[in-house]
């Protein structure tokens, strides 16, 4: 019997890591696809586009499939899409449109998991001492990722202002990934998911008309519609579903720690899609920030204790 509790350690350890890895493939490559989409569309317009897509294609996946839509929670769930699908998008598309999309797949990761455990705090999850010590090492190799990708760089009073709105969006962020934990109690990941991108869209869609107002879509190129065809079914839909489904199982915090794994893929395409060439330095704080995330995750719990905050 303790031989097969081990075995069910071993596993839950190894399936947190790999819907992490998951999860952090798809987000990494959103940074590449949105910075080459805000580059030929208008960042809203872009923004509201996609959601809808994303939103009507997994609204139809959970009526088929019979998943729950978690509507017993719908105004928690309306504050988890201002959040995370209206302000965060909003905030971050448009930095990305005032700076390089390496400021923000640094800045955002870094900050989103330091921020959702403090969030979780709120809502009733543990601050565990493999937590904390996750949270405090990746942290440490962020820190040196971060500075030794901006060093030499000159700083203008426009990146400035892009890097403050990735600041931004990683709070909206850290408050969705909280959200999360308590609407996936009463909905299945698939369905909350649909729901918040469609609620999202809607806020969205009237400041594209502060844009072009849509009259340019259908004049759109065809890699701009690669770029949301990305955003859409890797970003958003497995990306989304995958992290909400970690959230549910793991909790808010942990689940969070999959940011952390961001920068170091995002490092990795820069490689092989754009020919770029990472410092030694930036290596070792992905090295280090590998060993934040495994502290966190070692010997999880299938489920983290947050009964208490979903029943309130």
């Amino acid at each position: 019997m303790l031989a097969g509790i081990r075995f069910d350690a071993v596993n839950a350890s190894l399936l947190t890591l790999v819907v992490y890895v998951t999860v952090a493939l798809c987000w990494s490559g959103s940074w590449t696809a949105g910075k080459l989409g805000v580059g030929a569309v208008p960042p809203i317009e872009l923004s509201a586009i996609r959601f809808a897509l994303a939103g009507v294609l997994m609204l139809a996946i959970a009526r088929a499939t019979g998943a729950s839509l978690g509507l017993a929670r719908w105004k928690l769930l309306l504050v988890a899409s201002f959040f995370g699908i209206f302000a965060y998008n909003a905030l971050v598309f448009v930095g990305l449109t005032l700076g390089p999309a390496s400021d923000g797949a640094l800045i955002v990761p870094t900050l989103n998991p330091v921020l959702t455990v403090l969030f979780a705090t709120v809502l009733g999850e543990r601050l565990t001492r493999n937590k904390l010590a996750g949270v405090v090492v990746a942290t440490a190799g962020a820190i040196v990722v971060v500075v030794s990708a901006q060093s030499g760089t000159e700083l203008s009073s426009q990146r400035l202002i892009s890097d403050l709105l990735m600041v931004g969006g990683a709070a909206c962020w850290s408050v969705y990934a909280t959200i999360g934990a308590v609407t996936t109690r009463t909905g299945s990941p698939l369905g909350v998911t649909a729901v918040a991108c469609l609620a999202g869209a809607a806020m969205l869609f009237p400041f594209g008309f502060l844009e072009k107002g849509y009259q340019d879509v259908p004049s759109w190129p065809a890699t701009a519609w690669l770029d949301i065809a990305y955003l859409v079914v890797f970003a958003t839909i497995i990306g989304f579903v995958l992290f909400y489904w970690a959230v549910r199982r793991f909790g808010a915090g942990l689940a969070s720690m999959v940011s952390y794994l961001v920068p170091i893929f995002a490092i990795i395409q820069a490689v092989f899609i754009l020919g770029e060439h990472p410092t030694p330095i930036e290596i070792l704080g992905g090295a280090i920030i590998l060993v934040g995330v495994r502290l966190a995750t070692w010997r999880t719990p299938v489920i983290t204790p947050l009964e208490d905050a979903a029943s309130a």
